[in-house]
């Protein structure tokens, strides 16, 4: 059984000079893990490296800024990012150009939007004012009326005009009516003033000799108002043309200042004097040798690099710190470990679970959702995936786990004899296979609802392998557990306890007496109910015994009678803790036959609709079955996650590791 990858801790002492080179490395090459320290930093003068930095950090906000303003998907940067170095001074002249280039054409357009708005609010008066045909002095000298010209926002119009309804009257002096001429009797200007107050009306200062624009001087305004709107239009044509043929400069300039910015986070948590940084962190034992001597080469020397076991490290010694966790597999095993990491870290040099995890979940997925036609979609749909034909963000590297399941699914489908719910499909296969053994039939284990009498032996025996496949599950749970307590050499908690050797002999005789009995039909005998009753006592009753083993003089912390009671209740939560961990499987048969009964309703209303040759038994056909990988796929997987987490887990994940987290570079883009 694999344990956890050997980790060693690495100290580099890395002159100034070749800092940032020694960080891009270890970036790129991404299998290191700085060591969590406190900052402790001595007052050095980097005035020049600082404000090196700045121009780069400054470089890379600006790039940021002008791909949002050019709708320039930075996306693409976390694709590349791994094969790009940080800035050169050619980079940074390059970033320069392309960035005052950028901000030229941006201002020429905001200069043409605001004169364009300018144009645009001339032209709107003009317009409004256009049909005044006497002077406004002449209408204010009517004896009757006061009159009040000015502007207000165009949708509160309607508002104003239901306010002044019966007491003044309103008339737009534009098709926006922004512009308005309000008359009321000269007594009711008061109450007139108080309203349009409300409404933020804007009284406009007219000309006593005012009688409208000319029409001249409409025509020059309206040519004005087209050229600038052209202009805009144009520049607008300039800034698309400019994005797209400086995308990828766009691109690979905030690649390469990504990594500059990263690496002066990295320098400014790391110890250093006025001429030395010094940096530590884990790496895989298997990579350390080359790697130190890449690190070697890189500095040309001017690097001095020690490494340490983990046992050798105080902190890991003191409990303050744990050794990252890193486990090593193949394509199909990996891409179960993030199961296992969202459960938990195994600690480190205890034994790797993902071989189990990805085996169980195979297996367990299979039998709950028997069917070759689906079965095989999934094993196209993860061979698109790991091909990159269908992209799914960072679900692509599940891929072997679509593959896997399709493939223990399309086998099950095979004993079932379902294709995408039908039988018929696959009886000549049945009937081969099944001619070797004695009579052919079809299909070789019937789980859709029939009238023959022995789909019930079909059915139990179902359930009897998914019980079966429990035993399995929760045995290797045992054992895992027992083992990595003896690696680390917590025996009491390897002999005694539920999870303990204990607790295991009493699950195992269990269940062996039963078997005995149903199978041989032997009887309970004396030495059954002794090697029970004393596996339950240790299994129950493990404190004092847990204690003397690891040393200690007070044996009942809490004292005699709570360890009494708690002993009594311990006793209920090992028998029924075992039962339900057992009978918790049966569900997996539940589902297995509840997939048939899914895929022979959805083939009897295909039916219903005329056959799978009919227009409407193809469309149930194609949207039942879609149903079923979905829905059904997404409920399966979610019960075997929980069978896994509760019944394998639960056993041996009574504490927890840290999970290895090498530094890479990544693209922070909010774009």
């Amino acid at each position: 059984m694999a344990r956890t990858a050997e980790m060693k801790l690495l100290e580099l002492m890395v002159l100034k000079e070749d800092i940032s080179a020694v960080i891009e490395y270890i970036g790129k090459k991404g299998s290191f893990q700085f060591q969590k320290k406190e900052k402790s930093r001595n007052a050095i003068n980097q005035s020049d490296e600082n404000a090196f930095v700045d121009v780069d950090s400054q470089f890379y906000d600006e790039i940021k800024s002008a791909c949002s303003d050019l709708s320039i998907d930075l996306s693409e940067v976390s694709e590349i990012i791994a094969k790009s170095s940080s800035p050169t001074e050619k980079d940074r002249e390059s970033a320069g150009y392309i960035i005052q280039s950028y901000r030229n054409l941006s201002k020429q357009l905001t200069e043409a939007k605001e004169s364009a708005s300018k144009i645009q609010d001339a032209y709107k008066e003009a317009m409004a004012f256009s049909n005044l045909q006497v002077s406004y002095a002449e209408l204010e000298h009517l004896s009757f009326l006061s009159l009040k010209i000015g502007k207000i926002s165009s949708g509160k119009y309607e508002d104003l005009k239901n306010a002044l309804e019966g007491n003044a009257v309103v008339i737009p002096l534009g098709d926006d009516k922004s512009h308005l001429l309000i008359a009321s009797s000269k007594k009711g200007r008061f109450a007139l003033d108080s309203i349009l107050k409300e409404y933020d009306f804007v009284t406009m200062e007219i000309p006593p000799d005012f009688k409208g624009v000319p029409q001249n001087v409409l025509d020059g305004l309206k040519k004005r108002k087209i050229e600038s709107e052209s202009a805009i239009e144009e520049l607008e044509i300039q800034k698309k043309n400019f994005a797209e043929t400086h995308k990828q400069s766009f691109i690979k300039l905030a690649a390469s200042f990504a990594i500059a910015v990263q690496i002066e986070g990295i320098k400014r948590n790391l110890e250093s004097t006025e001429l030395v940084y010094r940096i530590t962190g884990w790496i895989p034992a298997g990579e350390a040798e080359a790697y130190m001597k890449e690190l070697e080469d890189l500095t040309e020397g001017r690097i001095a690099i020690r490494e340490f076991e983990p046992y050798e490290v105080p902190a890991v010694m003191n409990g303050i710190e744990d050794v990252p966790v890193k486990l090593e597999h193949g394509k199909f095993v990996k891409s179960f470990e993030r199961m296992i990491f969202s459960y938990g870290s195994p600690v480190y040099g205890t034994i790797d679970p993902s071989p189990f995890v990805a085996i169980f979940f195979t297996i367990l997925f299979g039998i709950m959702f028997g069917d070759f036609g689906q079965g095989m979609f999934f094993v196209l749909f993860g061979i698109l995936m790991m091909r990159n034909v269908i992209k799914v963000g960072r679900w692509n590297k599940f891929a072997p786990i679509f593959m896997s399941i399709g493939i223990s699914s399309s086998i099950m489908g095979l004993l079932t004899g379902e294709f995408f719910g039908t039988e018929k499909v696959l009886e000549p296969f049945a009937e081969w296979v099944t001619g070797f053994f004695g009579t052919p039939h079809a299909p070789i284990l019937k789980l859709m609802p029939s009238s023959d009498p022995n789909s019930i032996f079909v059915m139990f025996g179902v359930f009897g392998a998914a019980v079966a496949i429990g035993f399995v599950i929760n045995t290797c749970g045992l054992l895992l557990n027992i083992i990595n307590n003896i690696i680390r050499k917590k025996y009491a908690q390897a002999l005694f306890g539920k999870n303990g050797l204990a607790g295991a002999i009493f699950f195992w005789y269990v269940i062996a007496l039963i078997l005995r009995i149903v199978i041989a039909h032997h009887s309970v005998a004396v030495y059954d109910i002794v090697i029970i009753a004393v596996s339950l006592f240790f299994a129950a009753f493990a404190e004092p015994f847990a204690l003397k083993l690891e040393g200690k003089k007070e044996l009942f912390e809490n004292g005699f009678g709570a360890y009494f009671i708690s002993s009594i209740v311990e006793i209920i939560e090992v028998i029924s803790g075992y039962l339900s961990n057992t009978i918790s499987f049966v569900r997996v048969g539940a589902f297995a036959l509840s997939h048939a009964v899914l895929n022979f309703t959805i083939l009897t209303l295909t039916n219903m609709c005329g056959g799978v040759l009919s227009p409407g038994g193809i469309l149930i056909m194609i949207l039942g079955n879609a149903l079923i990988i979905v829905l059904e796929g997404m409920i399966v997987a979610i019960q075997v996650i929980r069978l896994q987490y509760y019944e394998f887990f639960s056993k041996f994940f009574h504490e927890t590791g840290s999970e290895f987290k090498p530094f890479v570079f990544e693209a922070e883009i909010d774009n």
